[in-house]
């Protein structure tokens, strides 16, 4: 049974700055069975914006404005079926891993940018949050309402908690 699509969640790998992450290396994380991994059925994010702005889609997902049960993915606890989850690689200091930082490469910032502003003209209803909001995280280790409306994203899209 699909639902209506209302939010764009950001997140980061929390890995540190300058550190690629695969789609292996998400897999292990979130599919493993602990203490490797977190046992998830499903992966935590539909796409991962590469250090060199490449765009890879991780869960396939259609263009409507639903969220089909094939579709979700494990990104915010109690909001998945109705959501969409992009990461980006890095979100925590290179010398410090407990310490979060915006560890964003201009490509990945480019890349992002292009995707949010692609997803909220294809869904002008879709409110886009940082994963920050919905839980007591660190990750994406920005500030996303500033970052939304430092690129022209409508007031009306940016998530109010």
């Amino acid at each position: 049974m699909s639902k209506p699509l209302k939010y764009l969640v950001l997140h980061c790998t929390a890995t540190p700055a300058g550190r690629e992450v695969t789609r292996q290396d998400l897999e292990k994380w979130h599919l493993s069975p602990p203490p490797t991994g977190r046992g998830w059925s499903r992966l935590g994010y539909s796409d991962i914006i590469h250090l060199d702005g490449s765009l890879e889609n991780l869960t396939p997902y259609d263009t409507n404005d639903q969220v089909d049960s094939w579709e979700i993915t494990n990104g915010v606890a109690g909001q998945n079926s109705v959501s969409r989850h992009v990461v980006y690689a890095g979100g925590v200091d290179a010398n410090d891993v407990k310490k979060a930082k915006d560890t964003r490469t201009p490509e990945q910032l480019a890349t992002m940018e292009v995707l949010v502003k692609y997803i909220v003209l294809r869904h002008p209803h879709i409110l886009v949050a940082g994963h920050n909001q919905f839980a007591a995280k660190a990750c994406p280790s920005f500030d996303v309402p500033s970052w939304l409306r430092s690129i022209g994203v409508p007031e009306a899209n940016i998530y109010k908690p």
